[in-house]
């Protein structure tokens, strides 16, 4: 999995960023004068799209990156008894 500095679940296709938090004056905000250009993406058949900016990647609601977010991955299962690990 590639390292993604921040993930945000929106409901439409059509998204935008300037850099700024992901809510305003939510938790994670920044002030958009910290940001970036405002840049407007299109969310494809992948379900999600990365800004070019600085990489937060914007994953449909219901799509199929959303599903695969919350999936485990071979790493995160217990080893089982009297196995070593890989």
């Amino acid at each position: 999995m590639d390292n993604v500095p921040e993930t945000t679940i929106v409901d439409t296709p059509r998204v935008w960023c300037d850099g700024a938090g992901d809510i305003r004056n939510g938790p994670n905000y920044r002030s958009a004068a910290l940001g970036h250009p405002r840049v407007y993406m299109q969310i494809d058949e992948k379900g999600y799209v990365d800004c070019g900016y600085c990489d937060r990647r914007f994953v449909l609601k219901g799509g199929p990156a959303e599903r695969g977010i919350n999936e485990l991955g071979v790493g995160d299962l217990p080893a089982e008894e009297g196995v070593s690990p890989a």
